[in-house]
């Protein structure tokens, strides 16, 4: 079918972005709820974070030990029971490390995956609406750009938020417990490193999410620049040189973004370095004079402490760093959030009922339906009141702009009626399953979609399970079954991006052959033969009239000379039903419908 404009409403690619709602912001309880259900797992690396920082604290103790008793007592068995205990703790440590990696890997792992089907999952229900005004590099890179970026932050800085404060934990207790006063001195500059922290992450975040706007807008024209459509666009305008010099200002502007955000607090950063580099010296300084002052610091103290010390400022530095590193990732959940916050516009109503496509009759009734594009100032549709009869032929006619698509739109349910509503048999179908009417409704539409594969898998798409007996009798109702044949691979042969290996009749063909597949007891035409010539489309009028014997089938159609046998012609005009009858009662009236047939640029038909 054609875009909205089509049919006269709004909803083009210029409408309005997403824009979060209030409360849909990301913060950091929104993104730990994402780890709830691997919570079992979780508690098993925190035991062996706790484990791992415990490990490490007890190594200075040994040493104490050594140095202050083993060595000026001459007592060789303490010194071997503190040596071993030593090599025990780092093989122990060394062994809870990559246990804890590798359980932490699969919880960030299986996060991301929950994500990215999540976000999948939520677009795959999103309305026709959405994807006419967002741009598909837009969202593959809200998938794939952001989600990856997202990657390291939750297989990684989580574990390590945990792990860094444990281990600082573990470490300030065991630095109160050695002298309470080097601990104060060695704490002193904290507060201002937690400050100058948190204006780092606040300038990180404005620029990651100026970045990711960017890659979004590098990855949206590549999207369109590059497929087959984007370069023979470029070709053909002869924009080649534009589009090259557009793309290098784009991926400028990108790489000083990423330089930017590389460099964000780096000075601060160095400064809070040194600073942590000076205090072992100035500790030595302190706890130097409290040992000749008789202050109760011995030797083997002091060196404890440092190594203490020494293994805590590191983890400080890197529990900063890494709160950081999420503040400002906090930009990038937002974006994905975005998306799985976006309001679904055609859902399954509480208890829907799901049809059984074998007993569908196909009446159809438009019962005084509104329609109105979201964003559009006008209606496209009108007091819509209309029977299709079950197994009967409808077609729907009139101008550009007249209807007829936003019509087609309504009974697929890609848009749900402003006002008014719509029945399959009795059943409204906003009461329906998606599914259900997907399955009891088949679409063939006047830009068709091929996938990038085999002529098989494109028809099994609308069957997973035909044969190929059925794939044949479906191509040869719809007159491609020789010209596949006649190809060296036969129904292996792959399509090309968008099927453009193919002509556009044989595309349509196909289409419909996809369609005839699924055998749908209602069959909705939109310009199904538009892309045929003239031999070819009055080959294939006897196998639609073969196909179309016991269904209902409703045509939308420029070509008059499709619709002659119509057992109905409705016309349309700015969204109102104008004419309706049979191809001969129409012309003989003399009004909106002989306009169009005297129009009619077919030769054959005049």
């Amino acid at each position: 079918m054609g875009g909205p404009g089509t049919g006269g409403g709004g909803g083009g690619r210029g409408g309005p972005e997403l824009r979060l709602a209030p409360g849909q912001k990301a913060d950091v309880r929104r993104v730990l709820s994402l780890f709830r259900p691997y919570r079992r797992t979780l508690l098993a690396v925190l035991a062996l974070i706790a484990l791992g920082a415990a490990a490490g604290v007890v190594s200075p103790f040994l040493v104490r030990e050594i140095v202050d008793v083993a060595l000026p007592d001459r007592r060789e068995d303490l010194l071997l029971y503190a040596v071993g205990g030593l090599i025990a703790v780092t093989i122990v440590s060394s062994a809870l490390g990559v246990t804890q990696a590798m359980l932490s890997t699969r919880v960030g792992q299986s996060v991301m995956h929950d994500l990215r089907v999540a976000v999948y999952g939520h677009l795959q229900r999103m309305g026709l609406g959405f994807f006419t005004r967002t741009r598909t590099g837009e969202i593959q890179s809200r998938i794939f750009s952001d989600i990856g970026s997202m990657q390291a932050v939750v297989t990684n800085v989580m574990t390590q938020i945990v792990s860094s404060g444990a281990g600082i934990l573990m470490a300030v207790v065991a630095m109160l417990a050695l002298d309470w006063r080097l601990t104060l001195f060695s704490l002193i500059a904290l507060p201002f490193a937690v400050w100058m922290n948190r204006r780092v992450g606040s300038r990180r975040r404005v620029i990651v999410k100026q970045r990711q706007e960017k890659a979004a807008d590098l990855s949206a024209g590549i999207q369109e620049s590059l497929s087959v459509s984007g370069i023979l666009l470029g070709l053909t305008m002869g924009r080649t040189r534009a589009l090259v010099d557009a793309f290098t200002a784009d991926s400028r502007g990108l790489a000083d973004l990423e330089v930017r955000s590389e460099m964000a607090g780096r000075w601060h950063m160095a400064v809070f370095t040194t600073l942590m580099a000076l205090f072992p010296a100035l500790t030595y300084l302190l706890g130097g004079h409290l040992l000749l002052a008789g202050g109760g610091v011995t030797i083997g103290t002091l060196v404890a402490f440092i190594a203490l010390q020494s293994s805590l400022f590191p983890q400080v530095n890197g529990m900063l760093r890494v709160a950081a590193q999420v503040n400002s990732s906090l930009a990038l959940f937002t974006r994905v959030f975005e998306y799985l916050d976006a309001p679904l516009t055609v859902v399954d109503a509480p208890g829907a009922v799901a049809l059984d496509p074998a007993r569908v009759r196909g009446e159809i009734r438009l019962e005084h339906v509104d329609f109105t594009y979201p964003g559009a100032d006008s209606p496209s549709l009108h007091d819509i009141d209309l029977t299709i009869p079950a197994g009967r032929h409808t077609a729907l006619v009139g101008t550009t702009g007249s209807g007829k698509t936003s019509t087609g739109y309504l009974l697929a349910r890609l848009y749900d009626p402003s006002g008014g509503r719509i029945t399959l048999d009795g059943h409204d179908l906003r009461e329906l399953t998606r599914e259900s009417l997907a399955a009891s409704l088949g679409v063939v539409t006047q830009e068709t979609y091929l996938l990038h594969a085999s002529i098989a898998e494109n028809l099994r798409f609308a069957r997973p399970g035909a044969s190929d007996a059925e794939l044949v009798a479906a191509c040869e109702i719809a007159q491609i079954h020789e010209h596949i044949s006649s190809l060296p691979d036969g129904y292996a042969t792959v399509v090309g991006e968008r099927g453009y290996r193919f002509s556009g009749g044989e595309k349509q063909r196909l289409a419909l052959a996809r369609t005839i597949l699924r055998d749908p007891p209602v069959l909705l035409l939109d310009e199904a033969t538009s892309a045929l010539d003239t031999a070819t489309e009055r080959a294939m009028s006897g196998a639609l009239d073969a196909v179309s014997r016991g269904r209902t089938v409703i045509s939308i159609a420029h070509r008059l000379s499709t619709i002659r046998d119509a057992d109905q012609i409705v016309v349309l005009s700015h969204g109102r039903v104008v004419e309706r009858g049979t191809y001969a009662e129409l012309l003989a009236a003399g009004g909106a419908f002989a306009e169009l047939a005297a129009r009619d640029t077919d030769p054959a038909e005049r």
